[in-house]
């Protein structure tokens, strides 16, 4: 009778411990959870940029001379499109201005 009674108080410190390990992996995951979508001050979790949509703000789109500006930066057209390209948009801003 007594050797059953031995062998329950040598596996309390198991059982301790293993209660202890479950409270704090269950601790530690709602730590985690409330850090992730807590929104005090912080951006949005996009990989340290910055959201590319803000509610209540228009989206501004860049013009088409600032495009076409980028594009031969990027070296996508060469100089004498970049050129051609660049003549056309401003007469054709030229005549809308009018």
């Amino acid at each position: 009778m007594f050797w059953g009674f031995h062998g329950i108080g040598l596996l309390l410190p198991l059982l301790f411990f293993g209660k202890f390990f479950w409270i704090l992996l269950l601790a530690l995951l709602i730590w985690g959870l409330v850090r992730r979508f807590s929104s005090r001050n912080r951006p949005m979790p996009f990989y340290g940029h910055a959201p590319f949509y803000h509610p209540g703000v228009p989206p501004t789109q860049a013009s088409a001379m600032e495009i076409l500006r980028q594009r031969y930066a990027r070296g996508e057209i060469d100089a004498v499109t970049f050129d051609q390209m660049r003549e056309r948009l401003e007469s054709s801003s030229g005549a809308s201005h009018q």
